[in-house]
């Protein structure tokens, strides 16, 4: 499970070493394989390779006809490539992908749960008035984790 979020650069050469906590959750699953790739062209999704397959495999049951699938899988599959973390934690961000995204200099490596986000911290502050959680939103939240909480 990864949440929380821990500061990270990114190098010049455009390697990202992914944050100490993050890569301690990595090495006790055994994992070095990962795909990288974005959703929404403003930031960066790093899935260990064994949860982006498992993705795949529910969307491929949806993907003939069905243009938001069709959307997502060109706009994952156009930035996306499969990575090989380094013992250090570091990988290359493809080049297509830095640039949809913007991730220079200082960033904001978020857990998601199965997956974590890389974003560009001066512009993701600059939105987090946008982002804070309306009334609606934590109603909404809360009655997820109480019909969760019951299951």
């Amino acid at each position: 499970m990864f949440r929380g979020n821990h500061p990270a650069k990114i190098e010049e050469s455009g390697r990202l070493k992914v944050p100490v906590p993050f890569k301690q959750l990595l090495d006790a699953a055994n994992i070095t394989d990962l795909y990288v790739t974005t959703a929404d062209g403003e930031r960066a999704q790093i899935w260990p390779l064994d949860e982006w397959k498992k993705n795949e495999s529910r969307l491929k049951k949806h993907s003939v006809g069905n243009k938001a699938v069709k959307n997502y899988l060109d706009m994952t599959g156009y930035h996306g490539q499969e990575v090989k973390m380094d013992a250090q934690g570091r990988f290359v961000l493809g080049q297509i992908l830095r640039s949809r995204t913007k991730l220079e200099g200082e960033l904001a490596v978020m857990g998601r749960i199965t997956h974590l986000e890389v974003v560009s911290k001066a512009r993701f502050e600059e939105t987090m008035p946008d982002r804070i959680p309306t009334a609606d939103d934590l109603n909404t939240v809360d009655t997820i984790l109480s019909a969760e909480s019951e299951n």
